[in-house]
Formats: C-alpha cells, structure tokens, sequence
C-alpha cells in the first residue's frame, strides 16, 4: 500500500481474521483515538484520492486493492472502525467485494433464492440476470468501482441492497436445510441476521454521505 495510506501506529489488538465465504462482516468497535484517527485519515485520503482522479486504471487498482494488498491488511485499517462512518463503510465495501469474489457459486445461488421475495433489493443491486457466478463477481466489482468513480451513497445503497437480497436466500436454504443438518441451518441464520444489519449500517452510512457528514 503506498505509503500515504499506511498506519504505522502501535495497534492493542489485531482484528480476528474474517471468514469471506460465510459474510461474517465485523460489527465494528471502540478504538484508541490515536488508531482511530489514522483509520479515518486513511479512508478519507483513499475516496478523495479515488474520486478526485479520472483515470480508470486509479480506479481499477482501488477496487482491488484487497486483492493487492490483502484483505487482512484492509482489515487491520478499518474492521474495527464504528460501522456507521467512513472507514467502516469501507471495510464493509471491500469484506462484501472480497466475500463475493471468493465464492461467487454460492452468492449466487443465495441472491437467487432471495430475489423474487425482495425485487425492489434486487432491482437496486443491479444484478445481470441470471444472478450466475459471473453475474455476482462482475456486481461486486461494478458497485464498487461506482464508490470512486460515480456516487459514493448509491455504491452503498447497491451493496445494502445486495445484502438484504443474499439474506433472504440465506434464511431460505436456512428453512431448507433445518431438518437434515440444524447447526448449518443456525449459523446461515445468523449470517442472514447479520447481513441486514450490515445493510442497516450501509444505508444509514449513505444518508450521513448526503448530508456531509459520514465520518
């Protein structure tokens, strides 16, 4: 990562790794105001960096900056920034991005079984149909590729949607699968109640944007 975007700051703890495949997104937490600062110094340095460039090849190396980078690194910046600000929205992009990338088969199969019961979700997702593995892969980059070269609230907004669309799906192989295997049917249970929430925290996140003051 260039130097302008690094922390060297002595961190008190390393976030736990997260698992990708599964969205178990952080929900965030209190931070030392020193590692505080630098994570939102970080945030705001990348968007503006991104946003103020017209280069697509800028852009192109911001989305995959966790591919670059790794997603532990972009996790050790933000994952512990409150959900509702700028570098938690990041994090959230990235994780969501990164999760996506990962096992596209699966989102997939989740945002399909999701989509009829959520159509409004879906229609600001902004999925190709069918939602195949390709269809997922090419989402996750397009929205967020929107966050530095389009409107930073929408690219939430779309990733919000995402999330609520892919929670559906999950709380339906969750029902599905209830009878033959319970503990898979609890833990995508949770990972549905989870996506929400990070929903819930990416919208508000965009409405703090257009007001100028997500953080």
């Amino acid at each position: 990562m260039d130097g302008e975007y690094k922390n060297n700051s002595p961190r008190p703890h390393k976030p736990k790794p997260f698992a990708p495949a599964d969205f178990e997104v952080f929900a965030g937490g209190i931070d030392p105001s020193r590692v505080s600062e630098a994570a939102h110094m970080a945030a705001h340095a990348l968007v503006h960096h991104g946003r103020d460039s017209e280069d697509p090849d800028v852009t192109r190396r911001l989305v995959e900056l966790a591919d670059q980078q790794g997603l532990d690194a972009i996790a050790e910046m933000w994952a512990a920034s409150p959900p509702r600000s700028l570098p938690g929205a990041l994090w959230r992009l990235y994780a969501l991005r990164a999760a996506t990338q990962q096992n596209p088969e699966r989102m997939a199969s989740y945002f399909a079984s999701g989509k009829e019961a959520a159509q409004v979700s879906q229609v600001v997702a902004g999925v190709a149909e069918p939602p195949g593995a390709a269809e997922m892969a090419a989402m996750a980059d397009t929205i967020l590729s929107g966050a530095f070269e389009g409107e930073f609230d929408v690219a939430l907004e779309r990733f919000a949607a995402f999330c609520r669309v892919v929670a559906l799906g999950q709380a339906n192989h969750a029902d599905d699968a209830e009878a033959d295997n319970g503990t898979h049917a609890s833990k995508l249970t949770r990972n549905s109640h989870q996506l929400i929430k990070t929903a819930e925290d990416l919208e508000h996140a965009a409405a703090s944007w257009r007001r100028g003051e997500l953080d």
